[in-house]
């Protein structure tokens, strides 16, 4: 027999606007785990009770740039680790990410596609007391490219590669392409000025995943790479630290998401210092001095900014989504614009309607937080706070 939890005495951001309602309410289904009416007020009738006592809601985050299975307090990154190690790492990073309030992520890049199993695995309720996942298997990348790391990236050089590799992908079950278009902070050899992917094989990916319904990301750092996976028709540019107003007028025009992960650049002088290579800490010093500059202009635009941390990365933990948050409202961003960065992953990763807010439909993911995100950004960061998943408390 169908049952029903009501969750009430609460104050409840639903993540549409910048409001709370007071003594509010959420009924949610017990066996769909999503919710079936919400107000304020006298809650109606229901087989389960849980009083809130006046904390606040909010929806869980959506992260929609990760990295499950690096570990950013080994310096081996990802190339040492064998298929186990990583994923046991992986599946304990994800655990980390759900007791930080992540309830969804969009994995950017894995070893040995581990992602696309583990995706599958939690959706057949496997691996339980994580996010779902996204999964973007390895990431697309040319020879001596960003993603030219042994178990990491698939190699293509030509058009007709990066087709036949995407279709195998999909085949496979990749459910968001990832394609290096610049070098980055992490690989020495290469600069974040250096465009890798052309066009040409960028669009090729494009047209495949989007042929699927599909979405693709670029590893975008530098402008010259940027606007050459712009102009092959990107879903989102991935880091975008030297965005400019070129490259903000085909976002807007074309609806691009922006995903800028400044807590990537921003963890290397916090904790690096004398640990990171020189190459490695002057690359981070001088993205971090440029993209909050850079990222704030394109905001100020009106170009959609979507919520990722690059988790996973140096120094950058599977508990840092909240810091991120920190981080944008450092920027420039109101305490509302901040949050809205998840609501605008989740419409990236064409989960809305049943993800990123809490409405009637969607599902019951939420956090329960001791003073309210609208005033304070650091209440998300709370570490006991309450984690729910589908209406059912998991941390």
């Amino acid at each position: 027999m169908k049952t029903k939890t009501i969750y009430q005495n609460c104050n409840l951001f639903d993540g549409e606007t910048n409001q709370l309602k007071q003594n509010a309410w959420l009924e949610v289904d017990d066996e769909t785990g999503k919710i079936t009416a919400l107000g304020t007020g006298k809650a109606p009738q229901a087989d389960n009770w849980v009083d809130l006592q006046e904390k606040y809601v909010m929806p869980g985050l959506i992260n929609c740039h990760t990295h499950m299975v690096m570990d950013p307090t080994d310096s081996r990154g990802v190339t040492d680790f064998n298929v186990i190690e990583t994923t046991v790492n992986a599946v304990d990073n994800l655990h980390t990410m759900l007791k930080s309030g992540v309830t969804y992520v969009r994995e950017c890049g894995s070893t040995f596609d581990i992602d696309l199993t583990i995706a599958r695995m939690i959706a057949e309720g496997k691996i339980t007391k994580v996010p779902e996942v996204l999964p973007s298997g390895r990431p697309y990348s040319m020879s001596g490219g960003h993603g030219d790391i042994p178990n990491f990236g698939y190699i293509v050089d030509s058009p007709d590669e990066m087709r036949k590799s995407v279709r195998q992908g999909l085949a496979r079950g990749v459910k968001a392409v990832k394609v290096m278009a610049t070098g980055g902070i992490m690989t020495e050899k290469d600069s974040m000025d250096d465009p890798q992917l052309s066009v040409d094989e960028i669009r090729v990916a494009v047209q495949e995943a989007h042929h699927k319904g599909l979405i693709v990301a670029a590893h975008a750092e530098g402008i010259a790479g940027i606007m050459n996976a712009l102009e092959a028709g990107v879903d989102s540019i991935e880091h975008g630290y030297y965005v400019n107003d070129a490259a903000i007028d085909l976002m807007l025009k074309n609806g691009t998401y922006l995903t800028p992960t400044i807590i990537a650049a921003w963890a290397f002088p916090e904790y690096a210092q004398d640990i990171a290579p020189a190459w490695e800490m002057n690359k981070a010093k001088t993205a971090l001095a440029d993209l909050q500059v850079n990222i704030a202009h394109a905001h100020e635009r009106g170009v959609k900014i979507s919520l990722g941390t690059d988790a996973g990365t140096t120094f950058n933990g599977f508990d840092k989504t909240p810091v991120e948050l920190q981080l944008l409202v450092d920027t420039g961003f109101s305490n509302f614009e901040a949050l809205q960065t998840s609501v605008n992953a989740a419409k990236l990763m064409k989960i809305s309607d049943e993800y990123g807010t809490l409405a009637t439909g969607k599902y019951a993911d939420f956090l329960v937080l001791d003073k309210n995100p609208l005033t304070d950004i650091k209440a998300v960061a709370q570490t006991n706070k309450a984690v729910y998943k589908k209406g059912k408390r998991e941390y």
